[in-house]
């Protein structure tokens, strides 16, 4: 047996117990956290105090942020293993603020499938050396500012606008993506349609669209700070696809309250080696996985720092990805097969470089 193949079955072994779905806690954590929204949102939305109204309106935005997240792990199947529970709700609370759901779980399994392996991945947010060289001045301005324009102007938005951009993109790939396009667009037009002439009818349409865009703000910083986290910086293949996802996402070390809101994916890298691990079971089966990659002789994942504290590091020193000139055989690499064969840039050593 090769030592990949006898890493792989270590790491079956010591994660096999983890794979059970508790339907109720995934069931409590969408609960408790639609009822905060929804509470806030009530709150914001009948209040006569516009003071409170920008208060409770940003609070709700951030809580329907924690909510939409717990539509990834819908995608996996992962937060109450009840199939149409899962995909109904997914859609109902995503389609309010215009997030092509179904187009999104299509194009995160491709995600989970070419992460640090294909450049086409359509959830990579950091630009190769080659993509900035060749870029306009405007478009090298913006790699150099990504992250606050990307979680401070284009927020939800943009990200909305990606997605569906990648589902055209990917159609003829994904022939399940035009369908999804379809449905996600007509469940929108939908709601929207009834929410408009309810609110026209009430003459509250500016009230309306003023709390939709306060959500949008909130939850934009979220999503997009959580969105560029997990992976920027880490691009890169090794020896198979599970040292691959375990090197190249990031674990970031919150309190146990942030975890939780966050759906466990402060361990992403345990996530994408193990998507079938629900939320919960994630902080576990970081430990086990640790130990076994100590045992193996190989390098332990990283637990970086918070939320906040590694983004304000990130976002200050922007990176590109780039091809190596020649592979580092040694350590790891000599063991478990090829070396990763790309590292990251940072613009500032790039620019002091062609001075």
């Amino acid at each position: 047996m090769t030592k990949l193949a006898h890493l792989f079955q270590e790491l079956q072994k010591v994660t096999a117990d983890l794979h059970q779905v508790n339907s109720w806690a995934g069931l409590l954590r969408f609960t408790l956290l639609g009822f905060v929204f929804l509470s806030l949102v009530t709150l914001a939305w009948i209040t006569p105090s516009e003071l409170l109204f920008g208060g409770t309106s940003i609070l709700a935005g951030f809580f329907y942020a924690f909510w939409l997240i717990c539509t990834h792990d819908m995608v996996h199947q992962t937060l109450t293993g009840w199939t149409w529970f899962d995909t109904l709700m997914a859609r109902s609370i995503s389609w309010p603020m215009l997030w092509p759901y179904g187009v999104y779980a299509q194009l995160h399994h491709l995600h989970h499938g070419w992460n640090g392996i294909n450049l086409q991945d359509p959830e990579r947010v950091q630009w190769t050396i080659q993509e900035y060289q060749q870029a306009n001045f405007l478009q090298k301005w913006y790699v150099r500012h990504q992250w606050s324009v990307d979680i401070f102007v284009f927020g939800g938005i943009g990200l909305i606008v990606k997605t569906f951009i990648n589902g055209v993109r990917f159609q003829n790939l994904v022939p399940r993506l035009r369908q999804e396009l379809w449905l996600d667009i007509t469940g929108m037009l939908i709601f929207h349609s009834l929410m408009l002439t309810f609110v026209i009818t009430q003459n509250q349409l500016l009230h309306y669209l003023l709390l939709w865009l306060v959500l949008e703000r909130a939850i934009g910083v979220v999503v997009q700070t959580r969105d560029h986290l997990e992976h920027y910086g880490l691009w890169g293949k090794w020896g198979n696809y599970q040292l691959t996802q375990l090197y190249t996402c990031r674990n970031l070390n919150t309190s146990s309250l942030a975890g939780w809101l966050m759906g466990g994916l402060n361990y992403h890298a345990v996530h994408h080696a193990f998507p079938n691990i629900p939320f919960n079971q994630l902080p576990e089966a970081f430990e086990r996985i640790q130990e076994v990659l100590q045992q193996q002789g190989l390098s332990p994942m990283q637990l970086e720092a918070g939320y906040l504290k590694q983004m304000l590091w990130l976002s200050r020193h922007p990176s590109l990805i780039a091809q190596k000139n020649s592979l580092i055989t040694t350590g790891d690499a000599r063991w478990y097969g090829s070396a990763n064969q790309h590292e990251t840039i940072e613009l500032a050593r790039l620019q002091h470089e062609s001075d």
